[in-house]
């Protein structure tokens, strides 16, 4: 299935159009992010079939939840989207102490 899905665009937009109804969240999210989503989900899936821990899974879908709620906030995206100042060079630990 992974294969298929990082080789066929027809299974990846195929796959892409029903993750919906399993995911609802996911409309929040750009196309491409779907997609890729669905490429590591399958990926982790895979993964933790072979470990028998399905605890790579649950990642994988709580951190593409959450990259969805951002999308979902268009004020959270903007602020998070904007380049952000340099503000310097950072001591190394302990050298602000001397």
């Amino acid at each position: 299935m992974l294969a298929l899905m990082k080789h066929e665009d027809q299974t990846r937009s195929l796959v892409t159009e029903v993750v919906p109804e399993a995911f609802p969240w996911v409309r929040f999210l750009p196309r491409e992010d779907v997609q890729a989503f669905v490429v590591e989900l399958v990926d982790a899936l895979e993964g933790a079939e072979a470990l028998c821990n399905p605890a790579p899974v649950a990642q994988v879908i709580t951190s593409w939840r959450h990259t969805a709620e951002v999308h979902a906030d268009p004020e959270l995206l903007a602020v998070l989207q904007r380049d952000g100042d340099d503000f310097g060079a950072v001591p190394a630990p302990g050298a602000a102490d001397a």
